[in-house]
């Protein structure tokens, strides 16, 4: 069982930067995909940023967020730069035994208990 834990989350203003981490613990591996999602009042739950061997990002965030991880300590990182309102949400880590990063939110597995994230102007 994979147990994935958030944090770094609060409230920023408009062109600020936040670190998020998600510690895992249970069976983790290198062969886990992990990626971040992000979910806003009323809308779905959507991509942001994956990694496995390579990264893959939401052109939404490309740019401005990077994804990252430290084997060493299971954890993984996204740092979030010059964030705008729009990226208000709360975020999910994720993960799914896999090579590949997948975009979609039902291939993954197993998920965190989300952190919010709140950008003002």
């Amino acid at each position: 069982q994979v147990q994935l834990v958030e944090s770094g989350g609060g409230l920023v203003q408009a062109g600020a930067s936040l670190r998020l981490s998600c510690a895992a613990s249970g069976r983790t591996s290198s062969n886990y995909v992990m990626a971040w999602f992000r979910q806003a009042p009323g809308k779905e739950r959507e991509f942001v940023a994956g990694i496995s061997g390579s990264t893959l990002y939401a052109d939404s965030v490309k740019g401005r967020f990077t994804i990252s991880r430290d084997s060493a300590k299971n954890t993984v990182y996204l740092q979030m730069n010059s964030l705008k309102i729009e990226d208000t949400a709360v975020y999910y880590c994720a993960a799914r035994q896999s090579a590949y990063v997948i975009s979609g939110p039902n291939y993954y597995d197993h998920w965190g208990q989300g952190t919010q994230v709140t950008v003002s102007s």
